[in-house]
């Protein structure tokens, strides 16, 4: 048995051209094509498929997934070893959200005590790192050169900086502030200041960076789990930023 492009496309989640890219990269082949280049695929085939949307999650690019799957000869191992990645992800994804929250905790009870470190329990910087690398070379080669720069107190400061924004980024939602706010727009101008001490975004790629941040599986999941509907919240307020303050239409 086998299933047309559009029936996989609904199943899947995945776009018609995804799969066409897929298949013109050599990663996904259909089963057949039929009249008119109409592409069926069959069960291995959607097997395949969800390996391949397993890995995507996992945080790796098209070109290690090709190389995974080729060099994969039993399927069930293969899929035990997927399941063992996915387990593992969903472990530190669930220390993260906790490291989060009492991130908020702290800030709503005014509390500054604790250990520094435990801001920073569950981040994993690698499947940024690499998406980063191979999505935005120029911008990775600035944020590499001005992490060399900076000194590991800088980099912590940094970071606890990004958590504390988060967490009054999700006060702002809760309170129904609406993500072209005055209160909200000046979080999103710390954000734009943050994100500048390592690369210079302009205005596209500062709204992309939201964009990211909403479809990203891993960085959705943060965001979702701080505070639902957070992620698409911060992603709209950095279009508005991006629209209204780095696109030049306000001089």
């Amino acid at each position: 048995m086998s299933w047309p492009m559009g029936e996989v496309c609904r199943m899947s989640g995945v776009t018609s051209r995804t799969l066409r890219h897929y298949h013109h990269v050599g990663l996904l082949l259909p089963e057949s094509t039929g009249p008119g280049g109409l592409r069926h695929y069959g069960r291995r085939e959607l097997r395949r498929l969800q390996r391949i949307l397993v890995m995507r999650e996992l945080g790796l690019g098209l070109a290690d997934i090709r190389r995974v799957l080729d060099s994969e000869h039993d399927e069930v191992t293969a899929l035990r070893q997927h399941l063992h990645d996915l387990e593992a992800e969903r472990d530190r994804l669930s220390l993260l959200v906790e490291t989060v929250r009492r991130t908020v905790d702290a800030l709503e009870e005014n509390d500054v005590s604790g250990n520094p470190e435990e801001l920073f329990a569950g981040f994993d910087t690698d499947h940024y790192t690499e998406r980063a690398r191979t999505e935005w070379p120029e911008q990775w080669d600035q944020a590499k050169a001005a992490g060399e720069r900076i000194t590991p107190e800088e980099a912590d400061r940094m970071r606890a900086e990004a958590a504390e924004q988060m967490t009054r980024m999700a006060g702002h939602l809760r309170a129904g502030s609406p993500p072209d706010s005055p209160a909200v727009q000046a979080e999103i101008e710390i954000h734009y200041q943050q994100v500048s001490l390592m690369w210079a975004p302009d205005a596209d790629s500062f709204a992309h960076l939201g964009r990211v941040y909403a479809e990203d599986g891993p960085w959705r999941e943060v965001y979702e789990r701080v505070a639902p509907g957070l992620a698409d919240f911060q992603s709209e307020a950095m279009r508005v930023y991006a629209e209204r303050r780095l696109s030049g239409e306000d001089g």
